[in-house]
């Protein structure tokens, strides 16, 4: 705990010298290799950026760098979805049959729970399960409503967002982290399990061809950059956005990540990313006194325990929530 509180010291003095709208000074910089010097050794390497909601400063380190998303991405699926439905193409009551071909592997998910054929959900209960049990199946059938993920990248492209690309499914995505013969399904992983059971032990190792891999990649400032459109109301109608921030609010992953080191009850909407050696959280936190801040905190390249991987970006955000909080006290 030591540590954080000689970030926070840091983090306070430079306070003044953090350049708006996506920008760092050298001095900012310093900063957040200050907050890098004490979360990499936890997790390999890190970027991550922040803006309180209706501010003009950006912390950020490596926020210019490209990180491999995992399920993180899934916030810009569930924009593009939420998009159709403003635009009356799609309804959030509507229902979609999701049979056995459509399931994709996740932790205990649709594809685990539902063997039987006679699935049918809502799209607002596939956006739910997307985002709070970050299910893979929700996802791809999710993508799919979107228009599939040169639609989603279209969608980003219209709210002027550039470094954030949505290339694959996650099935695909599963396929390439994990070398599987085909996209995830439960048959293809199980037959991969049976000729490769080292999978079953090697599964949080780090990939670092997969990670080359351009491929539904993110800056953190770009990714911030749609955590600010959607709270704006610039992504999506402010029903849509309500919707989605609530979702958010209720998501079960990722409990030591984001809201790891915050003060019990700290209101938290987020959506973890994990796959091999990657460890993501993205979301919103509020202050005590009401302000709220959107945060990006990307580890990628981890060669840790995954606890270690959450502990640094819980560091991460208790440090920029004391920065937002205490910094704005220290003025008054």
């Amino acid at each position: 705990m030591k540590c954080r509180y000689a970030i926070v010291a840091l983090v306070l003095s430079g306070a003044a010298t953090f350049s708006p709208a996506y920008g760092q000074t050298t001095h900012g910089q310093s900063v957040g290799a200050a907050i890098e010097r004490i979360a990499s050794p936890l997790a390999g390497r890190i970027g991550f950026a922040a803006q309180e909601i209706g501010g003009d400063a950006v912390i950020a380190f490596n926020g210019d760098k490209t990180f491999v998303m995992a399920s993180a991405y899934k916030i810009a699926i569930a924009a593009a979805v939420l998009d159709r439905v403003d635009k009356r193409e799609l309804s959030l009551e509507q229902m979609v049959v999701i049979t056995r071909k459509m399931m994709i592997v996740g932790q205990v998910g649709l594809a685990e729970t539902f063997v039987h054929p006679g699935l049918q959900l809502s799209v607002a209960n596939l956006i739910e399960v997307m985002i709070t049990e970050s299910d893979n199946t929700a996802t791809d059938t999710s993508m799919g409503l979107a228009g599939g993920p040169a639609a989603v990248t279209k969608n980003l492209r219209r709210l002027g967002i550039t470094d954030f690309r949505v290339d694959r499914v996650t099935g695909e995505i599963l396929r390439d982290v994990f070398g599987l013969p085909g996209q995830a399904t439960p048959e293809v992983v199980a037959e991969a399990y049976r000729n490769r059971p080292e999978l079953l032990t090697t599964q949080g190792d780090r990939n670092l061809d997969f990670e080359a891999d351009p491929r539904d990649h993110a800056t953190p400032l770009a990714f911030l950059q749609l955590l600010l459109a959607i709270d704006s109301g610039k992504a999506m109608s402010a029903e849509s956005r309500t919707f989605l921030l609530d979702v958010m609010s209720r998501t079960r992953t990722g409990a030591g990540r984001l809201k790891g080191l915050l003060p019990r009850g700290t209101p938290v909407a987020h959506k973890t990313g994990t796959t091999g050696g990657v460890a993501n959280d993205v979301g919103y936190i509020t202050l005590p006194d009401g302000r709220r801040f959107a945060i990006v905190v990307f580890t990628n390249s981890s060669e840790t325990p995954e606890p270690d991987r959450d502990r640094a970006i819980a560091e991460i955000a208790r440090t920029l929530f004391d920065y937002f909080y205490v910094g704005q006290m220290a003025k008054q």
